[in-house]
């Protein structure tokens, strides 16, 4: 009889050991699933405070005078960018370094200018030579100084061209998806008023908008992670002198 008391006994505990395993394992995974509910999601952060450029400093590309400076001021809440003849190229650029994310902004240029905005943006270390695509389809050999800009930059192409959206790497590679083959990407740019463009970068996918129509949809995987920059571009003429590029809006969601 007493064994049989024992070994009812045994059961009991065996069972209540394993319930309270199982409980305990279940309140675990109720845990854990909160603790993916809670997880939260990625929320929208400005770049540019509308007031001053704090966050902000001037890169100026390899070469260039030490002496020079990039007229960048901030005015009724824009980032205006003033062309200058004698003023080097250069980047109004992120203090900090992003990679995964989505970005969007607004612009407005003058159409005899050019500018685009730098992501994973990168500084040549030492001076290097690269096999470059221009815009006309012609490849060549590029010669870059140490202390170059270089990068993965969304076109801002207000000429007759249409680019405006494309995926351009200055001082390395060139084009890599140019608007051949995307004219209502092109046409979707408004060459005298503002346009709001986006790049989602995640990984080695790029993908970027103009005014809501898809511009560019491909894979690369040189770049991980770098600086962003709203590109100051020289110019050469007194037609383009005291034209302007005005920034708003900026601001990034990262991923």
């Amino acid at each position: 009889m007493k064994s049989l008391l024992n070994f009812g006994q045994s059961i009991a505990a065996g069972a209540l050991f394993i319930g309270l395993i199982v409980g305990c394992s279940q309140n675990q995974q109720e845990k854990n699933q909160l603790n993916v509910q809670k997880t939260p999601e990625p929320q929208w952060i400005d770049l540019f405070n509308g007031i001053n450029l704090d966050g902000w400093e001037i890169k100026l590309d390899g070469g260039e005078s030490e002496d020079g400076s990039i007229p960048f001021i901030v005015e009724d809440g824009m980032i205006v960018s003033t062309a200058e003849l004698g003023s080097p190229n250069g980047y109004l650029s992120t203090i900090k370094e992003y990679d995964n994310f989505v970005l969007e902004w607004e612009v407005k240029i003058d159409t005899t200018l050019n500018s685009g905005v730098q992501i994973r943006g990168q500084i040549w270390e030492r001076d290097t030579t690269t096999t470059y695509l221009s815009g006309n389809g012609e490849t060549h050999e590029g010669s870059w100084e140490a202390g170059t800009v270089w990068g993965y930059q969304i076109e801002v192409d207000p000429s007759i061209r249409r680019w405006s959206g494309g995926l351009y790497e200055p001082r390395n590679r060139g084009w890599i998806v140019d608007l051949v083959d995307n004219k209502a990407a092109g046409e979707a740019f408004d060459r005298t008023g503002w346009n709001k463009m986006k790049v989602e970068i995640n990984g080695s996918h790029i993908k970027t908008w103009v005014n809501g129509v898809l511009a560019v949809d491909t894979s690369d995987d040189v770049l991980k992670t770098g600086f962003i920059g709203l590109q100051y571009h020289k110019v050469y003429n007194e037609t383009q002198d005291r034209k302007k590029v005005y920034w708003r809006k900026i601001r990034i969601k990262e991923l």
